[in-house]
């Protein structure tokens, strides 16, 4: 699939870590490092513009290697770009350890999937088929 972009960051387009990867990891693109303390957040440009085709959009997700090393999340995950949107792509960082993390420029922050999704048609009714699960949830089926 090919995806127009803009890349106004100092850096490469973004790229595949390993031949079968999902997500292609986006790097901050800012002027100054950012440190995080605990519990705090900072919306962290990359300097990229995208247009998906309609029918897609663009997940943003967490690092799993900065979540279980540094306790570095994103607060909306996943966070979607919709096909219609034209701004930069900017990622909502934080920090959920106890020790401050500094972002610098040009470091791989969070991690990009283009997915296909349906457009949903409502139809409107007065029940539902019954399921064995019917409308259990929240941890229904116990330990």
């Amino acid at each position: 699939m090919k995806i127009k972009v803009i890349n106004q960051s100092k850096h490469a387009l973004p790229e595949y870590e390993t031949p079968h990867a999902a997500g292609l990891d986006l790097r901050a693109n800012i002027e100054e490092p950012v440190t995080l303390n605990a519990l705090e957040r900072a919306l962290i440009p990359t300097g990229l513009f995208i247009e998906l085709p309609v029918g897609y959009e663009a997940q943003i997700r967490p690092r799993s290697g900065l979540a279980i090393k540094r306790g570095i999340s994103l607060v909306n995950s996943p966070g979607t770009i919709d096909s219609d949107y034209r701004g930069e792509i900017k990622v909502i960082v934080i920090n959920l350890s106890n020790e401050p993390f500094t972002i610098t420029d040009g470091e791989r922050i969070c991690q990009m999937v283009v997915a296909r999704h349906e457009t949903v048609e409502w139809e409107a009714a007065g029940e539902l088929n019954r399921t064995m699960r019917g409308s259990g949830g929240f941890g229904h089926t116990g330990i």
